[in-house]
């Protein structure tokens, strides 16, 4: 009920009490929607970079169709790029604001995606599969600047009988340890969901879910947080993304995108065919990584750890471990790093 009442308060979201599953995180309530919606052989269509659709494809026996997206839209999928892939699909996993890449859907790019399922579901017979959304939002309380969250329902109400949301307290909240997370959506498939998590015995802790359910029923203290929270991101961010873009125009072969939301910069570092001091080539993505985290003590995702070509120089850059005070001394390392090479 307090989830339920939270999503009131902050969002344009309608759903009752018993549209909601509670679990212990995000985590099983995604896997729980796979095993709920997707047959063995199903395709499931996802973008990439993006977390971890690739290995509940493998618990759920699905076929996996993704499609690389472009640093141009911010990695985030465009309809133009689902839509080849539409037809066979019977879910389309997709999340915003992104992880990795810190980046969200603009409401016209969700949109014209919104629509495509739209007009999928029509064309689908009364005893076939329709197409389903499993969105992941749960970035979505931290957007910074002009950038606003957006999802398929608020879009699109008729979309309320075909997509399931995921969403919980670890991000937003800075709860990593605390296993809260809710999933809402079509009663029928959010019922499937909670058989299957009762086999499982994925469900979060009595004491946390009190604990949670008091806290989300307390506008008055988790809203100055979450303001107070942004804010210090933000800072964090944007001092990395300024840092990087000193780089730049230093003449270093770097780049960043702007932040817009979640914990993550999408930083470029585009040192393949350099040499080190010690005479060793970087001829691959591990090998920038690598130099980057010995000599430059940064340590740094790639791209293609989230399912992007190995050969992608792009990588994800988490603030949620650093200070203000560090960024400066980190940036100076890269710097440093950055003139060693030949």
């Amino acid at each position: 009920q307090a989830v339920s009442s939270f999503l009131n308060d902050n969002s344009s979201l309608d759903y009752a009490a018993d549209d909601i599953l509670i679990a212990g995180g995000a985590r099983p309530l995604i896997y729980a929607t796979f095993k709920a919606l997707v047959d063995p052989s199903d395709n499931v269509l996802f973008p990439v970079p993006s977390w971890n659709n690739n290995h509940y494809c493998h618990l759920a026996e699905a076929n996996q169709i993704f499609v690389e997206t472009k640093a141009e839209n911010n990695f985030m999928p465009t309809a133009a790029e689902l839509k080849p892939h539409i037809s066979t699909a019977s879910l389309i996993a997709l999340c915003s604001p992104l992880n990795p890449t810190g980046t969200a859907f603009t409401k016209d790019g969700l949109k014209e995606i919104c629509e495509l399922v739209i007009e999928e579901n029509k064309k689908r017979g009364a005893g076939e599969k329709p197409l389903y959304i499993l969105y992941d939002q749960i970035y979505w309380a931290l957007t910074y600047g002009e950038t606003k969250h957006y999802d398929p329902v608020s879009l699109f109400p008729e979309l309320k009988d075909y997509t399931i949301f995921v969403d919980g307290l670890s991000k937003a909240f800075a709860g990593t340890g605390v296993r809260v997370g809710w999933a809402f959506g079509p009663r029928f498939i959010i019922d499937k969901m909670k058989s299957i998590l009762g086999h499982v015995g994925a469900w979060a802790p009595k004491a946390e879910q009190v604990a949670t359910a008091k806290y989300l029923s307390s506008q008055e203290v988790y809203q100055p947080y979450l303001t107070n929270f942004r804010i210090q991101l933000q800072q964090r961010l944007d001092a990395y993304y300024d840092g990087f873009i000193s780089l730049k125009k230093e003449g270093f072969n770097v780049d960043a995108i702007a932040p817009q939301a979640a914990i993550y910069l999408t930083v470029k570092l585009n040192l393949i065919g350099k040499t080190t001091e010690e005479g060793k080539k970087l001829a691959t993505t591990p090998d920038i990584t690598k130099y980057i985290l010995d000599d430059g003590k940064i340590a740094l995702v790639p791209f293609s750890a989230f399912g992007a070509s190995e050969d992608s120089v792009w990588y994800r850059l988490s603030v949620g471990t650093t200070s203000m005070p560090d960024i400066d001394g980190l940036i100076s390392n890269l710097r440093n790093s950055l003139m060693k090479l030949s």
